[in-house]
């Protein structure tokens, strides 16, 4: 990959860090796409969600390649975590991992997966990597630095998050959940520009690139499933609240999301 744009960075150890998170995304895509290609069937979880050996596989590399660059930050990744390991993140800094985001849309076949990986500190996201395997795109940023997207072994091209344009928002929905009753009472009538539905952690995606601006998701999410694209869509210029108007914290003892909103530029 080349290297990512320093000018706005406060160090180079950042970009060097994005960089090889975005080399370890890679890793994980491959071993995804050979997955894939080749056809898998999914199994339940105890909670009813879909996993694959795809998950498994990508899960494997993305811990050993955390291992390696940051030996001293503790892991919570989405499929050891519903095996019941939890590591301490007393320290308040820690990675967040899924290792695909999307299972549904993989099985599925529509492309619409992604991989995520999220850094907290002090219980919110600063930094974050997804690599959307099947589409050849991914997208990185650090809080107060920027956010970027990678077309294929392109150069990084700077991204920002749009204001609302006259004709109203564009909004993204969730493919597979989410509550579409809820979304209605929400909008409440509301100028609208046009829906646009999406898969994974491409909807944060979207409105860090100024593709869309509102992300209203009232269905269950985990922190995994957040944190990468919270971290991007903030350094893009966006922000995340619930809807109650508070900011979502990471490291909580379930895991659990309150229903919140994303916006792009306000």
């Amino acid at each position: 990959m080349n290297e990512i744009p320093t000018m706005r960075l406060a160090d180079s150890s950042a970009a060097t860090l994005l960089r090889d998170l975005l080399a370890l995304c890679r890793q994980a895509d491959a071993a995804i796409l050979r997955h894939y290609r080749a056809g898998t069937e999914g199994q339940s979880k105890a909670d009813g969600s879909p996993v694959t050996i795809a998950d498994t596989d990508s899960e494997a590399i993305i811990l050993a390649g955390l291992k390696r660059l940051t030996p001293d930050i503790p892991i919570v990744s989405e499929e050891r975590a519903a095996e019941g390991e939890r590591p301490d993140i007393s320290g308040g800094r820690f990675w967040l991992v899924d290792p695909l985001d999307g299972t549904r849309e993989f099985l599925s076949r529509n492309g619409e997966f992604t991989v995520n990986i999220g850094l907290i500190e002090a219980g919110r996201p600063v930094l974050g990597v997804i690599s959307a395997p099947a589409l050849s795109v991914a997208y990185l940023g650090r809080l107060g630095d920027g956010a970027w997207r990678v077309e294929g072994d392109g150069e990084p091209q700077p991204i920002a998050a749009r204001p609302v344009p006259p004709e109203g928002p564009t909004v993204v929905a969730s493919r597979s959940h989410g509550d579409r009753d809820a979304l209605a009472a929400y909008l409440g009538g509301s100028k609208v520009a046009g829906e646009r539905p999406a898969g994974s952690s491409l909807k944060f995606c979207l409105l860090a690139t100024g593709e869309a601006d509102l992300y209203p998701r009232f269905g269950r999410t985990m922190e995994w499933d957040t944190a990468a694209g919270e971290a991007i869509l903030r350094a893009a210029g966006g922000s995340v609240e619930s809807v109650s108007g508070e900011p979502l914290l990471y490291g909580k003892p379930s895991q659990d999301n309150p229903h919140f909103i994303a916006f792009g530029r306000r």
